[in-house]
């Protein structure tokens, strides 16, 4: 395969992304509003974006071993796409808090495995080529800026209480797209069963994926809390929805330039960067978010919080991870990250929210950031050994 080579299902693969990442830009931004509009308080919707979380715990290491266990992972995505469009009409019936919590468990246990297992089929068919995987992940990033910005248009001429029948018709996109998808027949998964273990217990690995979980605590509190922060501050959904596309609109333009960004500089210092611009984007959120320049300075930082750091994850974790453990090790990076780190970094700050207020949620969500650059620097020194 040639270094600038397209893989055969590159628009499948750009295509699905536009419409998962579609569903990522309607379902954390708006669910929080949409459940405070049903009568849920901040704390218990904090909770509930948590489960959310907790289910990236489960989702992706469930549907991973499935998938390189029966070496289908075309057809266990597709199984969790429709399942996911069938959990997502709980939504419309739900009332009290402990229903929420069972449909959010219900939704996210199937969402949470689409993303691992849509790069795990890409990476596998670009045979560990990641030239190409930028330009294709950022039509994901593309879905989520139109879907954002203009359901926050829409909801907020309309109301809130049209976010679930935007949802499930974005899903039965994802499920219909789902189906474009297969495994490539020239590309045979080992048939020997490998143990993933014994890479998950190296100290590098497990240091990696400690940072991994404090950075995604630190976005717990974008997550569970920004839209309604912003709400509380007085911005409309329109602003909401704009801030959230404001933060894709920057990642679109690191995964164009990406490569020649790593080609340069290299992962190391890319990661490093991240992390470090992690914990100036939180602080700036939580000093002067009364600010609208200093929100779009914030925003504009998801290029190096969230696209750089996803890039260099993935590159990472490549390196560790692939063939037979391919999809269970991207499955590992988003239980250690969004899983148990958006899990516990989501409940920790739920708790901070009650006793100290919204600005405190990010003062502390930096620290996280600062946690997850030491972790780093641990991994890649005993990369280097």
């Amino acid at each position: 395969m040639k270094s600038s080579s397209w893989p055969e299902q590159a628009f499948s693969f750009g295509f699905f992304f536009f419409c998962y990442y579609s569903f990522v830009g309607v379902f954390p931004p708006y669910v929080s509003l949409f459940l405070a509009y049903r009568g849920i308080g901040a704390v218990e919707i904090g909770v509930l974006m948590s489960i959310m979380q907790g289910m990236r715990i489960i989702g992706p290491n469930l549907w991973g071993w499935a998938a390189d266990v029966t070496r289908k992972r075309s057809r266990v995505l597709q199984v969790t796409a429709i399942s996911a469009f069938l959990a997502f009409f709980g939504l419309f019936f739900g009332a009290t808090f402990f229903q929420f919590a069972l449909i959010m468990v219900a939704i996210n246990l199937f969402t949470s495995a689409q993303g691992p297992l849509s790069d795990a089929i890409m990476l596998s068919e670009m045979r560990g080529n990641l030239t190409r995987y930028g330009q294709l992940r950022l039509w994901g990033s593309v879905g989520y800026i139109v879907m954002t910005s203009a359901v926050g248009f829409f909801l907020d001429r309309y109301g809130i209480e049209w976010m679930p029948w935007i949802g499930a018709m974005i899903l039965a996109c994802v499920f219909i797209v789902s189906m474009r998808i297969h495994d490539n027949p020239a590309i045979s998964l080992s048939r020997e069963k490998t143990s993933i273990w014994p890479v998950l217990r190296r100290r590098e690995v497990m240091a990696f994926m400690i940072s991994a979980g404090f950075m995604l605590a630190a976005h717990s509190g974008l997550y569970a809390f920004y839209s309604l922060y912003l709400a509380r501050l007085g911005y409309s959904s329109v602003t909401i929805g704009l801030m959230w596309a404001f933060g894709a609109a920057g990642e679109i333009l690191f995964f164009i330039y990406q490569s020649p960004l790593f080609s340069r500089f290299g992962i190391k210092p890319v990661m490093l960067l991240s992390l470090f611009l992690a914990f100036v984007r939180f602080l700036l959120i939580g000093v002067g978010a009364e600010s609208l320049i200093i929100l779009l300075v914030a925003q504009l930082l998801h290029a190096a919080t969230f696209g750089a750091h996803h890039s260099a994850s993935i590159i990472t974790m490549q390196r560790w991870f692939s063939g037979p453990l391919q999809a269970r090790g991207q499955a590992a990076f988003i239980s250690a990250s969004y899983g148990i780190g958006g899990t516990l970094g989501g409940l920790f700050l739920s708790l901070i929210w009650g006793a100290l207020g919204p600005e405190a949620v990010y003062l502390f969500a930096s620290g996280f950031a600062l946690l997850a650059l030491g972790a780093a620097v641990l991994s890649y020194r005993w990369q280097q050994i």
